[in-house]
């Protein structure tokens, strides 16, 4: 019962990433990129201190670490300026498909098996994704935020890629989001979008995303993955656009159309074929 509780937490932490960030955004509290900034910031400092803690000090080497950080930059910022317009379920399904396609993506240059159930899971996800992305279609979304969104599933696909050469995954993330803050705020101030000016309610949600729902979720992560089962983990997962729809609808009065439920379905359902092994 407690590795439930603590799965579940996790899954809301992630979820919540996507409620804070349109929060933030849609009450015009701060900017994008000013948000994806400070939420890097808060998110190193938590990891570093968790590291200190847990681990007895920071190691900031390791395999793939470039690539990881750069991943990790186009998806902290692709994912901030995709909710300056889309609704924070809508944006945590487009980000959780494009991550799939990615990775599959990945699997395919790596040259890995590829049993027919991936090819059908990744070819529906994708479908899923083009449905709520193409202008002319029943569901209507910005497509420049949109592709700024799938942008960002892009950068955490190839972050999950480069992550699997860690030793230590929670010394790994760390070392990433401390070297990519630097970067992070030369971006901050040389990329300014809007003239959102920066309150104090924008900059507790930025930081509660990143030091929160992100630092502690990924180490929360961390900790109960190799306790579950490789398909109660995938499961898990889907569970976040759910609970980001959900929480879109609660606490930002947010809609869910007939449109977007079944391409949501087709996306979740790709990924469910694509994810989970038959026994």
């Amino acid at each position: 019962m407690r590795l439930l509780l603590l799965t579940a937490l996790t899954m809301v932490a992630f979820a919540a990433n996507s409620i804070l960030n349109r929060m933030a955004l849609a009450g015009g509290h701060i900017g994008p990129t000013d948000f994806g900034t400070i939420r890097l910031f808060a998110g190193a400092v938590m990891l570093a201190g968790l590291c200190v803690i847990l681990r007895g000090g920071l190691r900031l080497g390791g395999p793939a670490r470039a690539a990881g950080m750069l991943a990790l930059l186009v998806y902290m910022y692709g994912f901030s300026l995709a909710y300056g317009a889309l609704d924070a379920g809508l944006g945590a399904l487009i980000l959780f498909g494009t991550v799939q396609v990615t990775m599959f993506a990945g699997g395919l240059l790596a040259r890995e098996a590829m049993p027919p159930r991936r090819w059908i899971g990744a070819a529906l996800a994708l479908a899923g994704l083009v449905w709520l992305l193409w202008p002319a279609g029943p569901v209507q979304v910005s497509v420049r935020h949109g592709l700024f969104m799938a942008a960002a599933g892009v950068g955490w696909g190839i972050y999950s890629l480069a992550g699997r050469r860690a030793d230590d995954a929670l010394q790994a993330t760390a070392a990433n989001f401390i070297l990519a803050t630097p970067v992070g705020v030369v971006i901050g101030l040389a990329l300014p979008v809007g003239t959102v000016d920066v309150t104090m309610p924008g900059v507790a949600l930025a930081i509660l995303s990143g030091a929160v729902t992100s630092g502690m979720g990924y180490a929360l992560w961390y900790s109960v993955l190799p306790r579950l089962d490789a398909s109660v983990a995938a499961v898990a997962q889907l569970t976040v656009p759910v609970i980001a729809i959900a929480g879109g609808m609660l606490l930002l009065g947010e809609t869910l159309e007939g449109d977007t439920v079944l391409a949501s379905a087709l996306v979740l359902g790709g990924v469910a074929v694509s994810v989970l092994r038959r026994r």
